[in-house]
């Protein structure tokens, strides 16, 4: 019968064998098979791609908020249709974007090299400045919150700017023109009808016959007019119709309204009447010819008179001096003189 070995205990230093001898090839370490490996990877790369495919049309489909620098949005890109804006409507914006933020966003195109052109939006960019400039350059309002548009060209640029204010603005017929008028003149469309047609293609034909009307108006006085879009609708259309008949009458007012101290709209408004033909009742009827008496009546412009604040009216025996230059003196230089007229 074989002995068995006898175990004896380790003595010191005595080397402690391995469960693996050295030459041993390294385990490869725990993971997922390569194939695994490589198609999780893809499918990474892939959703990573998805997301920013969907950022990307977003952003040009207009469905992102973007964040521009108020710098980089250029309010000249298009000829503004809004002549005016009402200071109490200024202040209540921009109290309202200093307590809760710009609310809607503007709407702009991008013109490349990080500007962006105005499309819709001007007066909540014009708040924003106002608030930048009167913080001392505050961050949070030198930033605006802007979609992208991506209008197939100028015209159609225009259309979505007058859409807007249309819906949110009540244009006057004199801001309704100029855009037309300036359009046209920009070439952005060949003709005022192409012009009045396209801008306004969703107007009644009433409310597209108006602004036409007015359209001689804007072309003779643009410029010369300090209240402009306070001209009342009525005002306005006799005001074309006599430019219109009297291209010499535009040529008179321009002179009238240089040299009057006009303050508002209301003493504009004052000139601009005076400027008009004797009243319908006062005028010969129809298929009766005008007298060389009656062709003589009618309100007068005359620039000497209005650079005093003067205007002079006669028609049925009678003569009206009126204006801010009437006073005591006036009177007793015109009694005077229609005492000596009798020597």
């Amino acid at each position: 019968m074989a002995k068995r070995k006898r175990l004896t205990p380790a003595q010191p230093g005595t080397p402690v064998p391995t469960e693996r001898s050295a030459s041993a090839a390294p385990l490869a370490p725990l993971g997922r098979a390569p194939i695994a490996q490589v198609a999780g990877d893809a499918s990474i790369t892939a959703a990573f791609e998805m997301v920013r495919d969907e950022l990307q049309s977003a952003r040009r489909e207009g469905r992102m908020v973007l964040a521009l620098p108020l710098k980089s949005v250029r309010a000249d890109y298009l000829i503004r249709d809004r002549l005016v804006c009402d200071a109490d409507e200024m202040e209540a914006l921009k109290q309202s974007i200093r307590q809760r933020g710009q609310q809607t966003p503007i709407e702009v195109t991008d013109l490349g090299q990080g500007d962006y052109g105005l499309i819709s939006g001007w007066r909540r960019l014009q708040a924003l400045s106002e608030l930048h400039e009167e913080s001392g350059g505050l961050e949070r309002f030198g930033v605006i919150q802007a979609l992208l548009r991506l209008p197939e060209d100028r015209p159609a640029a225009y259309i979505a700017m007058l859409e807007e204010n249309e819906v949110r603005a009540n244009l006057s017929f004199y801001e309704r023109a100029r855009i037309v008028v300036q359009a046209v003149q920009a070439d952005v469309f060949e003709s005022d009808k192409k012009a009045l047609q396209s801008l306004f293609s969703t107007a009644s034909f009433s409310k597209r016959s108006k602004v036409k009307s007015f359209m001689p108006l804007v072309r003779a006085l643009d410029g010369a007019l300090r209240y402009p879009a306070q001209i009342p609708e009525r005002l306005g259309l006799t005001l074309s119709r006599t430019i219109s008949d009297d291209p010499g009458v535009a040529q008179a007012l321009k002179q009238v309204l240089s040299r009057a101290d006009v303050a508002s709209a209301e003493d504009e408004r004052m000139i601009l009447e005076r400027s008009q033909s004797r009243p319908d009742a006062s005028k010969p009827k129809a298929g009766k010819p005008r007298s060389s008496d009656a062709a003589a009546t009618g309100r007068q412009v005359d620039t000497a008179l209005a650079a005093q604040g003067l205007s002079i009216s006669f028609a049925r025996g009678r003569i009206v001096l009126e204006g801010k230059g009437v006073n005591s003196d006036l009177n007793d230089d015109l009694t005077a003189w229609l005492k000596s007229r009798q020597q």
